[in-house]
């Protein structure tokens, strides 16, 4: 019988010490559980992913220092872990292999991928080696996260007569990701007849989160269990030949994922960058409820500030709702009434904009007052001003530079509108209470930046635009494609236009989580400049 421990785990990019520290601990509780091998996640030593600071060549000796210190920490049990190795001008995405305090072996990444969030061709060199390894009767191989899902990679392994594989990832949340690992894991699984232990990152980085969720798999190609999902974990298995294992499954609303996805990412982002609480401009509608009560949830009542701040076009009820939520969630929260800044604006403008009517002008500055009064609390007190809008608007452009689209981070940069009430009502269900009202749930989404304003006075339903968007920024569908499949031509050259149009303003906007297959940033890079029509 062996005993492998998943130590699953959240470090810091660049924290090369404190991550040190933190795999030492579990390299600790390892050996509590009388663990023989423990394994860490892919690059675990340096955190994921280190971008240009694997440019800089005091990184990498840093990271080569600590491995070196961990290897000291591996008496009476083997550490399997990543890090970043360097042979003359060539850097690798890379895990040693750490028996009686030395390192017995090292494997170099071989797949680098190089699409959506990833760059690794940028800075590694693939490797080109298969390491084989044995521990007591058991025969094994180490991967690292994409090796294993390349067909040729596997099919690379599956005459080896291995007992077991180990892949070490670092693989990034997004909606359906844990049912696509478990496809690709049970195939590699099923192809080699051989156990496969998958080790995955946890934790928030930038814009990416990465859901954890690490999972053994039986040579059948059967789940038979898994770790925590967005939290560390150590998961401890006993391996033996002879067992049979009952069949796990990981099943999650979407809803319940993505709240947990932003939940996590919000709390990593404010806490890994240094910062102590938390502004959120709260208005009255669903978008501002749910960041305020993810907020509220992610970091405490006690670090979160909101303003509201209404206008002669704020309705009542959508006044009274934005302070209810603040009330209900207990948090601290301020009233700036906007009207007396922005009279004399109007005032002040009034000679230039003679004979002009009243439009989108008027309406932005509204937003742009509300901007400056987060961006002076931020200041003020060393607030993280929260962005608060969602996927749907930004597609469009329907959003104000300078104005609500201010903010140090947005936790709803990815989330469609359609997806965003389904997480209202999940809040409430998690906490127990309608702590979001129903009334902000049920009432016509509005900018209130004029009387009588609907979302719908410029943009399609959400019900038509959530769609419509998701075919064509995530699929990069055309118009003709999305026509064919039922969508009114008009509306869909309406949606692609104004999509188009406003790249220069999501180039602008603050980083958010990312929660579905191909979000702004990263995911998708379109020019500016860019004559190609629909």
């Amino acid at each position: 019988m062996l005993k492998i421990a998943l130590a699953q785990i959240n470090p810091i990019v660049g924290d090369i010490e404190n991550n040190c520290v933190k795999i030492s601990k579990y390299i600790k509780k390892a050996k509590q559980k009388e663990a023989d091998l423990v394994i860490f996640p892919e690059l675990a030593l340096v955190g994921y992913p280190p971008e240009d600071l694997l440019l800089k060549k005091h990184f990498i000796e840093k990271n080569k220092e600590f491995l070196d210190v961990i290897s000291k920490k591996a008496s009476n049990i083997s550490v399997l872990v990543g890090f970043v190795e360097q042979e003359k001008s060539s850097i690798y995405n890379s895990c040693a292999l750490i028996q009686n305090k030395k390192i017995q072996g090292i494997y170099h990444k071989t797949v680098l991928p190089n699409y959506s969030v990833f760059d690794e061709k940028r800075y590694f060199t693939s490797g080109n080696c298969l390491d084989l390894y044995n521990f007591g009767d058991y025969r094994f191989s180490v991967s690292i996260c994409e090796d294993i899902w390349e067909k040729s990679f596997v099919d690379s392994l599956s005459s080896k007569d291995l007992d077991f594989v180990i892949n070490i990832s670092a693989s990034p949340f997004h909606l359906g990701k844990a049912l696509e690992r478990e496809k690709v894991l049970s195939r590699a699984a099923k192809s080699l007849k051989s156990y496969i232990f998958y080790c995955n990152l946890v934790g928030g980085q930038d814009e990416i989160v990465f859901d954890g969720t690490s999972k053994i798999f039986s040579p059948k190609g059967k789940l038979i269990t898994h770790a925590k999902r967005f939290s560390e974990d150590l998961l401890v298995f006993k391996l033996n030949k002879n067992t049979k294992h009952p069949v796990r499954r990981v099943k999650v609303k979407e809803e319940e994922e993505a709240f947990s996805a932003l939940r996590l990412g919000l709390y990593d982002y404010v806490k890994k960058n240094g910062f102590k609480k938390v502004v959120v401009g709260v208005s009255g509608g669903i978008d501002s409820a749910v960041v305020v009560s993810l907020a509220k949830i992610a970091l405490g009542k006690e670090n979160v500030c909101a303003l509201i701040m209404p206008s002669l076009y704020t309705a009542k009820d959508t006044f009274a709702d934005a302070v209810k939520i603040c009330k209900n969630l207990g948090i601290k929260y301020h009233v700036v009434d906007i009207n007396n800044i922005f009279e004399p604006y109007i005032k002040n403008l009034k000679p230039y904009f003679k004979g002009k009517p009243f439009d989108k002008t008027e309406e932005n500055l509204q937003a742009r007052i509300r901007g400056n009064i987060l961006m002076a609390f931020s200041n003020k007190f060393g607030y993280l001003v929260i962005n608060t809008g969602n996927k749907s608007e930004l597609s469009c452009g329907y959003c104000t530079l300078y104005g609500d689209m201010v903010g140090g981070f947005g936790v709803l940069k990815d989330v469609p509108k359609l997806l965003l009430y389904k997480i209202a009502k999940y809040i409430n269900r998690f906490l127990g209470k309608k702590i979001i009202p129903a009334s902000i749930i049920k009432r016509p989404p509005s900018a209130e930046l004029r009387h009588n304003q609907l979302d719908t006075d410029s943009l399609p339903s959400y019900g038509a635009l959530d769609p419509i968007l998701k075919l064509y920024v995530e699929k990069d569908c055309s118009l003709e494609q999305i026509v064919k499949m039922g969508f009114d031509r008009d509306v869909v050259k309406k949606v692609i236009t104004m999509v188009d149009l406003n790249e220069y303003k999501r180039r602008q906007a603050a980083i958010g989580i990312k929660i579905t297959p191909r979000a702004f940033g990263k995911d998708r890079r379109m020019p500016i400049t860019n004559r190609f029509s629909h």
